[in-house]
C-alpha cells in the first residue's frame, strides 16, 4: 500500500469515480468554501478568502456571535473572528456573523490501515480501519510528521469528495470494521467526524479518533456519544514544554483523558519521546503516576520513537534505551500495559499479561503472530485483559 490515498480493488474504483476531477482528467483541489483550484489557476486567486459558503462547508457547532464577530468554542484557543477571518485550525471561517467549517466532505487522505498503525493495540487487533483526514490542525507542533496536511487549510490540498454517507458506504465496501479519523487533527473537522460517526454507528461500524486531545469539554462529550476508541497524543507532562513544542497547554489535554474515560470510550495514549524535549524521565514518572491516580492504569501507554523531521530535523532519533527506560517507569508506576513504538521487532511491541507476565500478543510490525487472549482473558491465568477484543 502506497502513501497516497488508496482503496482496494473494486471499492477503490468506485471511490475514485466519486472524486473531483478537472476537465483534462487531472485531480483538482477544492479550496475555500468549495471553489475549485484546478491546474492553470492563478495561485493568488486560489488563496482568496471565500465569498459565501459552498458545497464543502457546513455551519459549525459550538460558537457564539459577539457583535460583528464570532467566538469559536470548539477548542481552548477560543478564536475570535471578524468576517472573512480563519481560525487557528485553518478550517473554520467567519461569514456574515456565522462560523463555518470548510472541512466537510473534502478529505485529502483516504487509506485502509491495520488498526495497529494508529496505534490501537487493545482494540479489535488484526482488523482494518478506513482512515480519513481533512487538512488542518489547532496545534503547531515542531515535530509534526504530517505537517504537509496538518499545517495548511483544506483549500491548499488535493482533496476527494467524500460526504458522510458515501464514506460509510466505502468503509463497508472495503470490508473495514472501523473508521479512523486521523493523520491531521480530526477535532478540526469536527462536524464531518460527528456526522460520519453517527451514520457509521447505525451501520455497526466502530469509530476511532487519533487526536491531540485539544478540545473543549462540551464538544468532546457530544462526540463521545458516537466514539468507540481514542488514542490521544500526550505530548509532555510539562506545561512549558507544551507551550514551546505545540503552542498549546497541558491542562485541556488531561481533561480530555478524564472525559473519555468517564464517557466509556476505550482509551490509549501515545507519548513521543523527543531528545532534549520530552525525554525527562522525572516528567515521565509524574505523567505515569498521574494516569494511575486518575483511574487510567488500564489505558495502554505507547512510548513512540522520534524521527528527525519538520522543524526538529536537526535532532537525533530517540535512543532505544530512552524508550525502554520510559516503559520500565510506566510499568513500575502501575500502568498495566506499556509499549515501545517505531522500533520494529522490539519485544516492547508485544503484550504480556499484567498478572502472570506470559506472552499474550506477539506483534511483528502491524501484524499479529501468537495470540493467547481468549474471550478477553489471558489463556494461561484467565485474568481479564483490558480492551475490546471482539465484536
Amino acid at each position: 500500500m502506497s502513501d497516497t490515498a488508496t482503496l482496494l480493488g473494486a471499492s477503490r474504483r468506485r471511490f475514485l469515480a466519486t472524486c473531483c476531477w478537472g476537465a483534462a482528467g487531472t485531480m483538482v483541489g477544492i479550496n475555500a468554501f468549495g471553489g475549485i483550484a484546478g491546474e492553470g489557476d492563478d495561485q493568488a486567486d486560489s488563496q482568496k478568502e471565500p465569498d459565501r459558503p459552498g458545497k464543502w462547508s457546513k455551519e459549525a457547532l459550538f460558537y457564539s456571535a459577539d457583535g460583528d464577530r464570532v467566538v469559536c468554542a470548539k477548542c481552548p484557543h477560543g478564536c475570535v473572528l471578524s468576517d472573512g477571518e480563519m481560525g487557528r485550525c485553518r478550517s473554520r471561517v467567519s461569514y456574515d456573523r456565522k462560523l463555518f467549517s470548510i472541512a466537510y466532505g473534502n478529505p485529502c487522505a483516504v487509506h485502509i490501515d491495520p488498526i495497529e498503525k494508529k496505534p490501537f493495540f487493545h482494540f479489535l487487533p488484526s482488523t482494518r480501519a478506513f482512515s480519513v483526514a481533512i487538512a488542518g490542525c489547532n496545534l503547531r507542533c515542531l515535530n509534526c510528521q504530517n505537517w504537509e496536511i496538518s499545517q495548511v487549510s483544506p483549500r491548499e490540498t488535493v482533496n476527494y469528495e467524500l460526504m458522510p454517507p458515501r464514506g460509510v458506504d466505502e468503509c463497508v465496501a472495503a470490508g473495514a470494521q472501523s473508521i479512523a479519523y486521523t493523520y491531521s487533527e480530526p477535532t478540526t473537522f469536527y462536524e464531518y467526524v460527528l456526522d460520519t460517526a453517527t451514520l457509521a454507528r447505525q451501520r455497526k461500524i466502530r469509530n476511532l479518533l487519533k487526536s491531540n486531545g485539544y478540545i473543549n469539554e462540551a464538544p468532546l462529550r457530544k462526540l463521545c456519544k458516537v466514539l468507540d476508541a481514542a488514542n490521544i497524543d500526550l505530548k509532555s507532562f510539562d506545561d512549558s514544554v507544551y507551550q514551546r513544542l505545540a503552542s498549546a497547554s497541558l491542562a485541556p489535554v488531561l481533561r480530555t483523558l478524564k472525559v473519555l474515560h468517564e464517557e466509556g470510550v476505550w482509551l490509549e495514549i501515545t507519548n513521543l519521546i523527543i531528545p532534549s524535549w520530552t525525554d525527562d524521565l522525572d516528567a515521565v514518572r509524574r505523567m505515569c503516576e498521574w494516569l494511575v491516580k486518575n483511574g487510567l492504569a488500564d489505558a495502554p501507554l505507547h512510548f513512540s520513537r522520534f524521527t528527525p523531521l519538520y522543524k526538529l530535523a536537526h535532532l537525533p532519533a530517540t535512543p532505544v534505551s530512552s524508550l525502554e527506560k520510559a516503559r520500565d517507569i510506566a510499568l513500575e508506576s502501575g500502568i498495566k500495559y506499556s509499549y515501545i513504538g517505531n522500533v520494529p521487532g522490539h519485544s516492547g511491541e508485544n503484550s504480556y499479561c499484567h498478572s502472570c507476565r506470559k506472552l499474550l500478543l506477539e506483534r511483528k510490525g502491524f501484524s499479529i503472530g501468537e495470540n493467547h487472549i481468549v474471550k478477553g482473558r489471558c489463556e494461561y491465568c484467565r485474568e481479564r485483559i483490558p480492551g475490546v477484543w471482539g465484536s
